[in-house]
């Protein structure tokens, strides 16, 4: 890739033409013959310049390469992997995202709506709870906690039948767990 006629390196002037563009009103025609009526001297002195200019640009790759492989040596013997690059690449880049004037807008928004839905849920519970005590005070509910009371009474023994549901199931729970130890040690002591 790096081959021609002159010197065995790739001439990028081709590629890199910085012939200057005609100013409105300026012929084309003129500007593009005005590089071909340069004098021999004239083109023989560009031509020198343009060697100069690529054995500079050879000679910074070189210099950049020994750069690079310096840096990661440092980088190596400091112990930072590519991985840490990446993580520290991220890192700025969140950080330079939080700053950004639409990240903290999005972020007020959605704390402001967090705390609606907070409040929302907020008053749910206590919709629920009103509803729960409703239920617990209604006429249905008492008769059938009395119902559960007579069976305790029944199922238990001679407890007092002042108690809540909460003790009525407990006490309940308690009953059944008490009338099953004695099978279980029957069972065993037949074994």
């Amino acid at each position: 890739m790096e081959s021609s006629a002159e010197g065995g390196q790739f001439s990028w002037a081709c590629l890199l033409r910085t012939d200057p563009a005609p100013e409105e009103g300026e012929d084309v025609a003129a500007t593009i013959g005005a590089t071909e009526t340069l004098s021999e001297e004239e083109q023989e002195e560009l031509k020198r310049e343009l060697v100069k200019v690529e054995e500079e640009i050879q000679t910074l790759s070189q210099v950049l390469a020994a750069k690079e492989k310096h840096l990661a040596e440092i980088k190596r013997k400091l112990g930072i992997n590519s991985l840490q690059e990446l993580k520290q690449n991220i890192a700025k880049g969140w950080q330079d995202v939080t700053a950004t004037s639409a990240y903290r807008k999005t972020s007020e928004t959605l704390s402001q709506a967090g705390q609606k839905a907070s409040a929302a849920f907020s008053s749910v519970g206590s919709v629920i709870t009103k509803k729960l005590e409703d239920v617990k005070n209604s006429p249905t509910f008492k008769s059938f906690e009395e119902k559960v009371e007579n069976l305790k009474s029944k199922v238990g023994g001679t407890k007092s039948a002042g108690g809540d549901f909460g003790e009525v199931l407990n006490s309940t729970a308690n009953a059944s767990a008490t009338a099953t130890e004695p099978l279980t040690e029957q069972t065993q002591e037949g074994l």
